[in-house]
């Protein structure tokens, strides 16, 4: 009787586990779902997907010195400044995960104590 109880459930594992398997299946195959997949990837091409790293919000002057100082000390490290008004930021770096652009915020802080990392 025991070894009839175990040998049912087994069964009925198996046989959810394969109907599980099925059900995934037909979710990868939806147009809808590709669909939006395929337009997320073409919004992140276009808009970009990562982070950076702000230095600055603030005044035009300031914002334009904070720059030059930034670019003298990492010269190949992308920099970028924009107006949204009514402050000026300047954010720098191109960083895939959230993880390389805190660390090379560790090593930007020692000289622009005030940097954070925001999404681009």
């Amino acid at each position: 009787m025991k070894k009839h109880s175990i040998l049912i459930t087994f069964l009925l594992i198996i046989s959810g586990s394969i109907l599980n398997v099925k059900a995934q299946g037909k979710h990868t195959e939806n147009k809808d779902i590709i669909s939006l997949i395929e337009k997320k990837r073409a919004y992140n091409k276009q808009n970009g997907s990562g982070y950076r790293i702000q230095l600055y919000n603030g005044l035009e002057r300031r914002a334009r010195i904070l720059r030059n100082r930034f670019r003298i000390e990492y010269p190949d490290v992308y920099t970028k400044l924009t107006y949204k008004a009514p402050e000026w930021k300047i954010q720098v770096g191109n960083y895939k995960t959230r993880l390389h652009a805190d660390r090379a915020l560790n090593e930007i802080r020692e000289k622009f104590s005030g940097a954070i990392v925001v999404p681009m």
